[in-house]
């Protein structure tokens, strides 16, 4: 099979889609391929030469960039040489996401909303550091609070601040609040510090659905979506974190993080559903956060809430 690799050349794995991720985790299980694959980073070079660079036969190099090939891990060219035709490799892919939790099967109905980074009703207490850009420039000045409602907010791909509050408000749309099984809330998030920071917490309705420390280091490589402007090394890219609520409980990433269940967000068809995104000020170290918007970071997307409901209740 031939992979699908987007316009960023970027390729997104899932359990979902096994016929996606087996061959590419079998081409990478490979020392060799993976040596091929640094090679190609640099330039693109033909078979004879990688055979050459690895110290390989001719042979086993061509077996091992066919199956890269067939991956869509690079991309390959016929081209003249000086004995005949010649096969030109050429790296295709630069970063891979690897989701290893299925998608949630259980339900046939679900609705998708997204709210731009920069969408937000209310930015409360916001503290310095602490700023916003669009895809193109800085939004208002930079470390100034008040730059979180300057008229171009709405534009932001990437904003950050030590601590403070974002709300965000959701509409259920035509959905009886009494068919909603589960609501999931994702974004593309990182720590200000690589270290960890004060805990980055989500809350619906006033109730605390659980906070993620945010204890990686996101740096180290550009992100992938990330304009050619940006030469910020501390805000590279984020973690897609996701958290779910439902009858059971509140879940970060698949992982239980609180006793809050559906029931008690009180969601109403009168009232919006308000999602709350800060900064607890009560951590052991200073932190803060980075939210990437959909031209920013490895992930093209914003705010995301998924509704999961039950179509057959009236």
């Amino acid at each position: 099979m031939t992979m699908t690799v987007d316009d960023g050349r970027h390729i997104d794995l899932s359990m979902d889609q096994p016929e996606r991720l087996c061959p590419v985790a079998k081409a990478l299980a490979s020392p060799v391929r993976v040596r091929m694959l640094s090679l190609l980073c640099s330039r693109s070079m033909n078979v004879n030469e990688i055979a050459e660079a690895l110290h390989l036969p001719i042979s086993t190099a061509a077996l091992n960039v066919r199956q890269l090939e067939e991956t869509g891990l690079i991309s390959t060219e016929i081209q003249p040489g000086i004995r005949g035709a010649m096969k030109l490799c050429s790296q295709r892919v630069q970063s891979a996401s690897l989701r290893l939790m299925p998608q949630d099967t259980r339900h046939d109905n679900a609705m998708t909303v997204q709210l731009p980074i920069g969408g937000y009703s209310s930015a409360e207490s916001i503290r310095p550091d602490c700023g916003a850009v669009s895809e193109r420039s800085w939004i208002g000045e930079n470390n100034l609070p008040h730059a979180f409602y300057h008229p171009d907010r709405f534009g932001a791909q990437l904003l950050w601040f030590s601590s403070g509050a974002l709300e965000y408000r959701f509409s259920l749309g035509d959905i009886d609040p009494e068919r909603v099984e589960w609501l999931e809330f994702s974004m593309e998030l990182s720590p200000v510090a690589s270290g960890a920071g004060n805990p980055i917490y989500v809350s619906v309705n006033d109730q605390p659905l659980g906070a993620w420390t945010g204890a990686v280091d996101c740096g180290g490589r550009r992100g992938r979506l990330n304009p050619a402007w940006w030469i910020n090394a501390d805000a590279q890219f984020g973690q897609l974190k996701t958290w779910r609520v439902d009858e059971s409980g509140s879940f970060l990433d698949g992982a239980p993080v609180s006793d809050v269940t559906l029931r008690d967000l009180g969601l109403s068809a009168a009232e919006p559903l308000c999602l709350r995104l800060g900064v607890r000020e009560d951590g052991e170290h200073r932190g803060g956060l980075h939210l990437f918007g959909e031209k920013f970071g490895d992930y093209a997307q914003g705010v995301v809430m998924r509704v999961g409901y039950d179509a057959s209740k009236k």
